[in-house]
């Protein structure tokens, strides 16, 4: 199948497996552990999935810079890449409150006047910062990781040429699925259906940062293939 074709120089178990234990693994704590236990290490501020976040956000950040380094000459691939390093610098140092999380530091009065969490961010005092990016998100990652694998595979003369060197690969079908997967269930949640996760919204920001972070990771490699046999 297309979808699982080991064809790429990253091994199979980082852009298929691992999302897939995760989204499976996370989903049977509650099962196994309870409620009450999964919360405190796993869905808490500085627990495993927020961490995941904000180190795979600014994981990303760096490859994008990286990537940047290759893009001498074309301002509009530059201009793409900058969108994604800066896109995902935000995400991770909001993440952590651009370091309160870590270093534990009180939030001014008159900022915990407008933060609804009282903390040093942006994406708590605004939709528009927080819901609406996140909306956006969420739709590339359906169009880039769900969508465009099989218009390619099927349709591929609708895609345009000049933005092949930005599609995402087919490997990133699988995060974005998960992705997918983590939103359906907070929904599910929302509607009395059935609890899956705790905080499936963390669930879904996990794979959204990740298809990123491997979309940078994807698109490096294919820089550094492009430049060595352009030499």
């Amino acid at each position: 199948m297309f979808l699982t074709e080991n064809k790429y120089t990253l091994h199979r178990f980082w852009w298929m497996w691992a999302p897939l234990i995760l989204l499976v693994a996370v989903a049977l704590i509650n099962p196994y552990l309870g409620k009450e236990h999964a919360s405190p290490w796993v869905y808490a501020e500085n627990g495993i999935l927020e961490t995941l976040q904000w180190i795979i956000a600014l994981g990303a950040a760096g490859l994008g810079a990286a990537c940047l380094r290759y893009c001498k000459g074309k301002p509009w691939l530059a201009l793409w890449v900058a969108l994604g390093m800066l896109g995902s610098l935000y995400i991770g140092l909001e993440e952590i409150s651009y370091g309160q999380h870590l270093f534990k530091w009180e939030t001014p009065e008159h900022w915990q006047a407008i933060n609804d969490q009282g903390e040093t961010n942006l994406h708590n005092t605004s939709a528009w910062l927080d819901q609406k990016p996140r909306l956006l998100l969420l739709i590339g990652v359906i169009v880039g990781g769900l969508i465009l694998p099989f218009v390619r595979r099927f349709r591929p003369a609708a895609l345009p040429a000049r933005f092949n060197a930005i599609y995402p690969p087919d490997a990133l079908f699988w995060t974005s699925l998960c992705a997918v997967l983590a939103h359906a269930a907070k929904w599910a949640k929302k509607l009395g259906l059935a609890e899956i996760y705790n905080r499936a919204s963390e669930m879904n920001e996990v794979f959204m940062y990740y298809f990123v972070f491997l979309y940078l990771l994807f698109l490096l490699g294919a820089l550094r293939t492009a430049k060595k046999d352009a030499a």
